[in-house]
Order: C-alpha cells, then structure tokens, then sequence
C-alpha cells in the first residue's frame, strides 16, 4: 500500500509539478486573485502589498541564509564527513541506506535545519558509493524528510523567538516570554519527535520501488566535487597565502567567538537564532583549521542558497498581500471560531499548514498567526506553548510538500524537486497523522 502511494504520488507530481520558482510564481498570481474575490480588494491595492511587501524580511531572510550557510560549513568539516562516511558504511542494503539515512536526518534537523539538510543530502551522496541498487530519487527524499521536525528543533524560529520575546513579539504573546521548557522540550512536543523518529524511517523503506522500477546514479558524478586542492608547500607560498593557510587565525578567531558564546549564555543569554548561528560559525571556522578551507567551503555553500535569495522576496511579497488583504487573518480566525479548548492546537495546526504554503518562513508566519491565534488561545485557557507549537508544527508540516526548502539539498544531490516530491507527500501524510492525534488528545 505504502509503496503503491508513492508510485501514485511520483506519477503526479512528476507531470504536473513546475519548479520551484514557478510554484511560488503561481502561488503569488492565486494569493493576488483571492484577495480580490474574498476580501474586495483592488488590483492596485493588492500590487501595492506585494511590491511593499518585497523587503519586510530582509533581516530574517538573512539569519536564514546564515543557519544554512553556517550549517552547511560545518557538515562539510573533516570530522564531520569522515562521521557520515562511517555512518554510510553500516548501510549494506538499500533499506538499511534508506532507513539509516532517514534517522540520521531527522536527529540532524532537530539539532540544525541548515545542519540537517546538509548532512542528509551528502549522506545520500555517501550511501550511494557504499550501497549499490539503491533508488536515489527516494533516498535524496528521505533526507529531505527529516525536515519535518526542524520547528521543534534547538534552531526553530517561533520556540526561539517566544523564548526571547521582545517588542513586537512580545506584543504577540502578551508580554510574556515563553521558555524552551514550554515549547521545544514539551512532552508532547518530545513525544511527536520519538514517534516521526522511530517510524519515520519504516514509512521511507516501505517506499521503496520494485528492482525492475530503480533508479541509481553513478557515484562518479560527486567525485570532483569531493576532493580538494593540493596545498602548495609552504615554503613555495607568498605572505598572503601563508596568512589565508594559517591555523593560528582560525583558532584565534574560534576561541574569541567561543568567548563570547560562554559569556553570552553565562550572563543570562538564551538560545536563539543569532547564538546558533554563531555557534555553528565559530565551530566550522575552527574544525575547518584554516581560513582557506573555511572560505573554499562557504563559498560553495553560498551557491545552494541562490533559489532562497531568488525566492525569498517574492514570499515575502507574497506574505504581504496574505497579510494586508486580511486573507491570513481570515484563514486564521475562521480557525479559531470554530475551535474548541480540545481541537484548538489541532485547527491552528491545519492553518498553519494552509498559511505556510504562501508564507514558508517560520518567522513570517508567526507574525500573520500569532497575533490572532495566541490571544484566543489566553481566552480559551490553552497553554501558549502548545498554540506556539501547534503553528511551529504546522509551518514544519507542509513543507513536505512545499519545494522552497528543498532547494539547497536538491543542489548538493543534483536532483529537482520532481524526483523527490511524489515521497515526500507519503511523509506529510503520515507525519500529519501523527502530529493530529498529538495535539487533538493528549
């Protein structure tokens, strides 16, 4: 059943699926369409929210570019590579390299999105030098599926802001600040990662295809990429380029920027975006031991954010016309109207996962949701923390299905987004599933 889910969904997605920049595209000219036909607006008044709308998240759109960029730096680290390649040496099957690789996304997403998305696209490179007869579009899938749990992960961005709420946010949540405690490491929140961990990787396998259906790559396509220049001798380098291979720098740079990490968290700081992404910054810079190295891999990294840069505007013109056409409030509102103490994390969880097709940016979203979804959460009795998660789940639900984010993984294994979608929307089913009967009982 599992297997033939797949097969339909492939067959779909595969024939009718543009690419990414057209999805968000077309998602723009229906967003412009609804809200003139549900909200009465004009199409000088809908042009206007999406041209302004174009730069309201420029700060946001770049700590994002920073959690994949810094994430992907630091996967690409000696210690961290020579991990994954033990890792794909366990794999003798194809299942085991699709349950493995699976597993091992799903822990990397919840530690890091960026990480996790990285990792799980060059363990999928890995498995498929180690592993032979393995069909490489389900296994690039399985790494991308492990994204499902990056919003109750330690880099998801609407625990991490409630968590320091300030200003705006903190008109949001009522002036209060709700820890990571209430949000991230809630039982039910923890609960929902168990299960997605231990079955999500027996939905994968049972994905898998026929033999006479496989589809493999050549493991020869990665070579060049993988290996690195000879270094010249030292004694043959000029001033500069002994600077640019200097382990001094690194590790001075890396023991300052640790420093700070110490003393900011010592002196009250909390986990956030900024702080994680300095983290990984200051960890890659120093695993990386030299500048060189350090800016050979950034710089690759940079490319596979070209389609977020690209796109992250037009979501964001997107998001504007959401916004001030009122068609998010609509969606959200007719939610929470229709909710009770009981189905409220559930209804707020179903918006978040309509809202985040047309604003596929945690922090975006929480400013469309959370001014409408936390208050009557106060009125009705729910726990902020599960109304903040209930979104959190749903904006990390959809995007199963929602290419956006798939971008940068899908450039390390050199697929498209139709190679891997038709698997993806048998995870958002199952991981729907689980998440409903989660926040609807317990």
């Amino acid at each position: 059943m599992i297997r033939g889910l797949a097969a339909f969904f492939s067959k779909i997605v595969r024939r009718w699926l543009p690419d990414a920049f057209l999805f968000a595209a077309i998602l723009t000219f229906l967003v412009f369409i609804f809200g003139m036909i549900f909200q009465g607006q004009s199409p000088v008044s809908m042009v206007k929210y999406w041209g302004e709308g174009f730069w309201k998240l420029l700060a946001f759109a770049m700590q994002m570019v920073l959690v994949l960029v810094t994430g992907h730096t630091l996967a690409r680290t000696q210690l961290v590579e020579s991990f994954l390649k033990a890792i794909a040496g366990v794999a003798k099957t194809p299942s085991q390299a699709i349950t493995v690789t699976t597993f091992v996304a799903l822990v990397a997403c919840w530690v890091n999105w960026g990480f996790g998305l990285i990792v799980g696209a060059l363990l999928a490179r890995e498995m498929v030098k180690k592993v032979k007869g393995v069909h490489y579009g389900l296994l690039v899938a399985s790494a991308y599926t492990g994204f499902i749990v990056w919003h109750a992960g330690l880099s998801g961005s609407i625990p991490l802001k409630v968590a320091d709420a300030k200003g705006f946010m903190a008109q949001i949540t009522g002036g209060m600040q709700i820890p990571v405690s209430e949000t991230i490491f809630s039982w039910q929140s923890l609960l929902i990662c168990v299960i997605l961990l231990a079955s999500l990787p027996i939905i994968n396998r049972m994905m898998m295809p026929k033999a006479e259906d496989v589809v493999e790559v050549d493991p020869a396509l990665f070579a060049d990429e993988d290996e690195e220049e000879p270094l010249k001798p030292r004694s043959e380098m000029t001033p500069a380029e002994r600077l640019e291979n200097s382990m001094v720098i690194s590790m001075l740079l890396g023991a300052m920027g640790f420093g700070y990490i110490i003393y900011y968290f010592v002196t009250g700081g909390k986990l956030g975006l900024n702080s994680v992404n300095l983290i990984f910054l200051f960890a890659g810079i120093i695993l990386h031991k030299t500048p060189a190295k350090y800016l050979r891999v950034m710089n690759d990294a940079i490319k596979n954010t070209g389609g977020i840069v690209l796109q992250f505007p037009l979501y964001a013109g997107i998001m504007g016309m959401m916004v001030h056409s009122g068609l998010a409030a609509s969606i959200s509102q007719w939610f929470v109207e229709v909710s009770t103490v009981t189905t409220f994390p559930f209804f707020t969880y179903l918006s978040a996962g309509i809202v985040n097709f047309f604003v596929p940016s945690g922090g975006g979203q929480w400013a469309v949701q959370g001014p409408i979804v936390m208050p009557a959460a106060q009125e009705l009795g729910v726990p902020l923390g599960k109304a903040a998660m209930a979104i959190a789940w749903g904006d990390a639900w959809t995007n199963m299905i929602q290419p956006f984010w798939a971008l940068p993984l899908l450039g390390i294994a050199g697929l498209t987004i139709r190679d891997i979608m038709g698997y993806c929307t048998v995870a958002l089913l199952w991981g729907g599933l689980v998440t409903s009967v989660v926040l609807m009982f317990l």
